[in-house]
């Protein structure tokens, strides 16, 4: 009896009872959709900048996203374990990553004055756990998980728990024995979030990826489609092709270079230090002109120079790549420009230039194009490549464009807004060299393993779920996701016993049906009720009213319904299992 008086509890709940109070103001720190309807709904509430609690209501749909996560993974053959928040900072100097990953790594001392950090990922952690406890290959393949806290030192928290400091993640880490393994198990992880996100009820799209700060040679991102997404994603609109905007190949132009036709000319141009006022200026269109843009080099006082043609953007995950660039990628300042050009940002251009000089492919396609004469206020007309400007090396270093044909070799590429969520990587030996985490093979001959790695930040996804699901009124949640299934509404039970012994015994039987009820049983008018009930974003909607009692009818609306339908009191549960599927 205690067992499943428990049970009930933990499915329901009366809003009379419920001390958290949601809003009608906008807060005015909340910049996007689903900042604001977690702070007006009492979902979750600021702490600090970056640091968010997570209430009564909040928490319920983050453990929802966790339980399907957790089913899944387990189906997959995963391993959950709990490893620490904070780690020594010798594992991070171990694996190379307490100087490269930068200021987002917060570091703590300890009593003793020893080095720790709280850790953003766990890649360090699972490996020393590997090196200790798998010696043969007859161990492997392997796959461990977790579902933790995790903290990054972001520059500028925002969007609520979008991009907060501290988050939850779940980040699992699979040991093979050789690349073919490793291939298969990153195989297994991409079916296993296909399957979360279905499940989820979220539209998505997995699309290759760059590995960042995490390294390893593959990788794929899962980004949630929303308008309000960060994230520029492409994809190809006759394959299955699609990656982020990051990771996107922009194939050189397939028409050859026109011949010259001009000659090189000096021209004065006061003042067109962009690329839009110079083409104004000269009456011409942006692709007619190539940015020359400088960039630190590796070498102390180098630049690299990188060009794209006027109306491109420069891909800075591309460009650190190219041989000779720094690692961070940083644009040079205006004092070290000044000493490699002799001139002023927008006036630089490639002729003369003493460094290295990498030019994209679609500027390489342009000829009689205009550059910068690295003067103030004069530019060159009828400048080609090879004529005028030699030394250069080609490479793909711009953003893809809607149009583009696609890298697959099938159709044009297309652009949408996507909210990353989960991220899967072939990491190879990145960690288990540097670390020595290493198994005997069959022939008893010590043999490095090999790693894949595999993360859902748990909290985005709920933030993610609201920004794809909501209207003018609140959230729209998906099924799977919503903290209750069945809003109960009564109307008018302070003056109705009807109403109130009804209601009651609505509340008691859908409980008792396993169903999770969330009962308005507040004094309070209609319009708040539904007000409220809408914001929360509930899916199905129960009307307990004394006019429809005495017809002998209840009242029910699907969240994302416009109209209501009425059916018999005695077949409430009935018709709301039809409604639920069950």
């Amino acid at each position: 009896m205690m067992a499943a008086s428990l049970s009930h509890k933990t499915r329901a709940m009366r809003l009379s009872q419920y001390p958290i109070q949601t809003t009608k103001e906008t807060p005015a720190e909340a910049e996007i959709v689903s900042h604001q309807l977690m702070l007006r709904a009492g979902l979750i509430r600021r702490l600090s900048s970056g640091l968010y609690s997570w209430l009564p209501m909040g928490l319920r749909t983050l453990r929802k996203a966790e339980a399907i996560i957790r089913e899944e993974m387990n189906r997959a053959g995963a391993l959950e374990l709990l490893m620490p928040v904070v780690q020594p900072a010798e594992l991070w100097q171990e694996s190379g990553r307490w100087k490269e990953y930068g200021p987002e790594l917060l570091r703590l001392k300890d009593r003793h004055q020893r080095d720790f950090v709280a850790g953003p990922t766990h890649e360090e952690v699972i490996t020393d756990i590997a090196r200790r406890e798998l010696k043969s290959y007859r161990q492997l393949p392997v796959n461990f998980y977790q579902v933790q806290t995790k903290f990054r030192d972001e520059i500028r928290p925002r969007f609520g728990v979008m991009r907060a400091r501290e988050f939850i993640m779940k980040d699992a880490y699979s040991f093979h024995a050789d690349a073919a393994s490793l291939e298969q198990g990153y195989r297994l992880m991409h079916e296993a979030y296909t399957r979360i996100f279905t499940r989820m009820g979220l539209q998505f799209r997995a699309v290759k990826a760059d590995s960042g700060p995490i390294g390893g040679d593959v990788s794929q991102e899962f980004h949630v489609l929303a308008a309000s997404g960060e994230d520029a994603i492409v994809f190809s609109d006759a394959d299955e092709y699609a990656a982020n905007m990051e990771a996107a190949a922009a194939l050189p132009p397939r028409e050859p270079r026109p011949a010259p036709r001009e000659s090189l000319a000096r021209i004065a141009t006061p003042g067109a230090k962009t690329i839009e006022a110079l083409a104004g200026l000269l009456k011409i269109e942006p692709s007619r002109c190539l940015k020359t843009l400088l960039v630190e080099g590796e070498g102390e006082n180098e630049v690299v120079a990188l060009l794209v043609r006027g109306d491109h953007e420069l891909n800075a995950t591309k460009a650190q790549r190219l041989p000779g660039v720094a690692s961070p990628f940083r644009m040079a300042d205006a004092e070290r420009i000044q000493r490699a050009t002799g001139a002023q940002v927008g006036y630089i251009g490639p002729l003369g230039l003493k460094c290295r000089i990498y030019a994209d492919h679609a500027a390489l396609a342009v000829a009689d194009f205009v550059c910068g004469a690295n003067e103030k206020d004069m530019h060159l007309t009828g400048v080609n490549w090879d004529r005028d400007v030699q030394g250069y090396v080609a490479a793909d270093i711009r953003n893809v464009v809607e149009g583009d044909p696609s890298p697959s070799g099938k159709g044009a590429l297309k652009l949408a807004r996507g909210i990353e969520v989960g991220h899967i990587f072939q990491l190879g030996r990145k960690y288990s060299e540097k670390m020595h985490a290493a198994v005997l093979d069959e022939s008893g001959q010590e043999v490095t393993v090999h790693m894949g790695c595999y993360g859902i930040g748990v909290t985005r996804v709920v933030a993610a779920a609201i920004e794809q699901n909501h209207d003018e009124r609140g959230i729209l949640w998906p099924e799977p996701l919503a903290p209750f299934k069945v809003v109960l509404v009564a109307l008018g039970q302070q003056k109705s016993a009807e109403v109130r012994e009804r209601a009651e015994r609505l509340y008691a039987e859908l409980t008792g049906a396993g169903i999770e009820v969330l009962f308005d049983d507040r004094d309070a008018r209609p319009g708040v009720k539904f007000a409220d009930a809408e914001l929360l974003g509930i899916p199905h909607r129960l009307v307990v009213a004394e006019r429809g009692l005495a017809a002998g009818r209840l009242e029910y609306r699907h969240r994302r319904d416009s109209e209501s339908v009425e059916f018999p009191v005695d077949e409430a549960l009935a018709f709301l299992k039809d409604r639920l599927g069950r």
